[in-house]
């Protein structure tokens, strides 16, 4: 498995949305918000693209979206592997004695995943929980 730093194709990004049963954006929406993700991490074996995850936001705010991990290739921890990276990439981009929110939607039954990496719950009522996790950068640390 090899984890590239890289915004995904909207053929990917769609394949990928319909492997877990996720209704797709038109082309152009989804090609626009792709180019607008600050960070993407896609993950591939052999030619083809089996997970992703997004970060975008301001530097204050960021939010986790599209983390997707093709059926076949869940249970392998490549879905920790992209959240552990995005999650780098923000701490990274959190100066010295800064820190940042980070933020997602997680779907219902999927919390538990989340929580195992620092999220915490705020429950929703129509979709499963939004998840929070601060991330907190103290001289140098």
């Amino acid at each position: 498995m090899e984890y590239r730093e890289k915004i995904c194709s909207y053929e990917d990004y769609s394949r990928l949305r319909a492997s877990v049963g996720w209704t797709n954006f038109s082309k152009a929406q989804a090609e626009a918000a792709l180019s607008r993700s600050l960070y993407a991490v896609a993950a591939v074996e052999g030619n083809q693209t089996v997970a992703i995850g997004r970060l975008i936001g301001d530097g204050l705010y960021y939010m986790i979206a599209d983390v997707i991990v093709r059926p076949d290739f869940q249970g392998r921890k490549i879905g920790t592997s992209i959240l552990r990276m995005l999650l780098k990439y923000a701490d990274d981009h959190t100066p010295d004695g800064g820190r940042s929110s980070i933020q997602l939607i997680a779907e219902k039954g999927r919390e538990p995943f989340y929580e195992a990496l620092g999220f915490k719950r705020i429950p929703h009522e129509f979709c499963g929980s939004g998840m929070r996790k601060i991330i907190r950068k103290i001289d140098g640390g």
